[in-house]
C-alpha cells in the first residue's frame, strides 16, 4: 500500500468532525437548492429523485474509498489519478481543472442559495443584485474563519452542522404533520411524469451528495484513517438520504407545487410562511442558513487542500501551494474569488447542472481508476462497473435534457469545460 504523505499530519479531526465536514457539503447544496427545481420538473416524484440520487452516490463513494484507503493523500481525486495513470501527466492536469471546478461551482451554489433565504423576507428577496453581493459576502466571512485554524474551522463545523441537523428533523416533523393532502391524492394529480424524467432529476440532485469528497482532502489531519474514511462517508451519506427524502415528502405534503416553482430559490421559506406562519419561516431560513453556511466552510476546507497539491505538483499556478501553519491560505482566496465571479455570470440552475455533470464526470473517472487497480484496492469487480455504468447513464441524461430543453445553457456549460481543458494543456506543456 502507497503511504507516501507529503506532510506531517496534525490530528485534528476525529470521527464526528469529519462527519460534520461531509455533511457540511451535502446539506446545503441538497434540499434547499434542488427542490424547487425537482418539484417544477416531477412534482411528487422529488422524494424518489432523491433516493435515487443517493444511490448512485453510494456507487461513487465505493471508488472513492477504496482509493483513498489505499494512496492516503489529501490530493484526492486528482492524486487518485494521477497515481494510476503515472504516465499521463495531460490526464491528471484535466482532471485536476475539472474537479476544482466543481468545488468553485458547487461554492457559488451553496452561497447563492444562503443569500436568496437570507433576503428571502425583505421586500428586495428577487433583485438579483443584491442577492449576490450577500452570497459574496458569506463566502468572504467563510474564506476568513478557514484561514483561521483548521482546529476552529472543524468545531464551528460541527456546531453548525449538528444544530442544523436538529432543526431540518424539527421542520420535517411539523410539514409532515401540517400535509393537506396524501400521497396517492398527488399520484393521482400528476400522473404525467416520465420515469426518464425521474432519473434525470435524480442525476441532477446527484451534486447534492458530492460532499462525502471533503473527508477525503483532510487525511493529513484525522484521526485512524484507514477505518475513519470509509465510517465517516457512510454515516454521512446515509444520513443525508434520509434527511432529503423526509424533508422533501414533508415539503411536497404540505406546501403547494404552486409555491415551491414560483419561488424557486427558496422555496422552502416561501411556503412556510403560508403553513406554519412567521415563526415556521423563521425557523426554515435558520435551518437553511446553517445549512448553507456549513457546505461553504466545508467545501472551502477540503477543496483548497487538493488546489494546493495540484499546485505543488505544476498544473496550477504555484503560489496556490503555499501554506501557512499547514493551511492553503492562497487557495483559499482564489477559490473564494473564482466562486463569487461564477456567481456574478450564472444562475442558480446553469451552476446545479454544471456542478451536477462535473461531479459525475469525475465520479465516473474514479470508478474507471480503481477498475484499473482493483487488485490492489481489495475492491469487487462487479459493483466497480454497475457504478460506471450508472455514473455514466447519469451524466448522459442530464446532456439530454440539455440539449432537448435548454441548449443555451449546454453551450454555456460546454465554453466552460473549453476553458478548463484548455488551462489544464497549457499547465501540462508547462510542466
Amino acid at each position: 500500500m502507497n503511504k507516501n504523505i507529503h506532510r506531517k499530519r496534525n490530528k485534528n479531526l476525529g470521527l464526528l468532525e469529519l462527519v460534520a465536514i461531509a455533511l457540511g457539503g451535502m446539506i446545503g447544496g441538497g434540499i434547499f437548492t434542488v427542490l424547487g427545481i425537482s418539484v417544477s420538473m416531477i412534482g411528487v416524484y422529488t422524494p424518489l429523485a432523491f433516493l435515487i440520487g443517493g444511490c448512485l452516490a453510494f456507487l461513487a463513494v465505493y471508488s472513492y474509498i477504496k482509493l483513498a484507503v489505499y494512496y492516503k493523500d489529501e490530493g484526492a481525486t486528482y492524486s487518485f489519478f494521477k497515481k494510476t495513470f503515472p504516465n499521463s501527466p495531460f490526464s491528471a492536469s484535466l482532471v485536476g481543472w475539472w474537479v476544482m471546478f466543481g468545488y468553485i461551482s458547487t461554492l457559488s451554489l451553496y452561497a447563492y442559495t444562503f443569500s436568496s433565504y437570507a433576503i428571502s423576507g425583505f421586500d428586495f428577496a428577487d433583485n438579483d443584485t443584491i442577492r449576490k453581493l450577500v452570497a459574496g459576502s458569506i463566502i468572504l466571512i467563510f474564506t476568513l474563519v478557514n484561514i483561521w485554524s483548521v482546529k476552529g474551522m472543524g468545531k464551528l463545523e460541527d456546531l453548525m452542522v449538528y444544530t442544523k441537523l436538529i432543526i431540518l428533523s424539527i421542520i420535517s416533523f411539523v410539514l409532515i404533520n401540517n400535509a393537506n393532502t396524501t400521497l396517492p391524492t398527488l399520484i393521482e394529480n400528476n400522473s404525467e411524469s416520465s420515469i426518464i424524467s425521474i432519473f434525470i432529476v435524480a442525476s441532477l440532485t446527484f451534486v447534492a451528495f458530492e460532499g462525502f469528497q471533503l473527508v477525503i482532502n483532510a487525511v493529513n489531519e484525522m484521526e485512524d484513517p484507514d477505518v475513519n474514511i470509509s465510517k465517516s462517508i457512510y454515516i454521512s451519506l446515509t444520513l443525508a438520504m434520509i434527511i432529503y427524502f423526509v424533508l422533501s415528502l414533508g415539503a411536497i405534503l404540505a406546501i403547494p407545487f404552486e409555491s415551491i416553482i414560483q419561488n424557486q430559490e427558496y422555496a422552502l421559506a416561501a411556503g412556510a410562511d403560508k403553513i406554519l406562519g412567521h415563526w415556521g419561516t423563521d425557523l426554515v431560513i435558520l435551518g437553511a442558513l446553517l445549512a448553507t453556511s456549513s457546505a461553504i466552510s466545508g467545501t472551502l476546507f477540503g477543496a483548497s487542500r487538493q488546489m494546493s497539491v495540484i499546485a505543488h505538483d505544476g498544473y496550477f499556478p504555484s503560489f496556490l501551494a503555499k501554506r501557512k501553519n499547514n493551511i492553503p491560505i492562497y487557495a483559499i482566496v482564489t477559490m473564494s474569488i473564482l466562486s463569487f465571479l461564477l456567481i456574478l455570470i450564472g444562475d442558480l440552475k446553469v451552476i446545479l447542472e454544471f456542478s451536477s455533470v462535473t461531479f459525475l464526470l469525475v465520479s465516473l473517472l474514479m470508478a474507471y481508476a480503481n477498475f484499473r487497480i482493483y487488485k490492489k484496492t481489495n475492491a469487487s469487480l462487479s459493483i466497480t462497473i454497475i457504478a460506471m455504468i450508472g455514473l455514466f447513464s447519469g451524466m448522459v441524461l442530464i446532456i439530454y435534457y440539455e440539449y432537448t430543453t435548454q441548449v443555451e445553457q449546454l453551450y454555456f456549460i460546454g465554453g466552460l469545460y473549453l476553458l478548463l481543458t484548455f488551462g489544464a494543456w497549457i499547465y501540462s506543456k508547462l510542466k
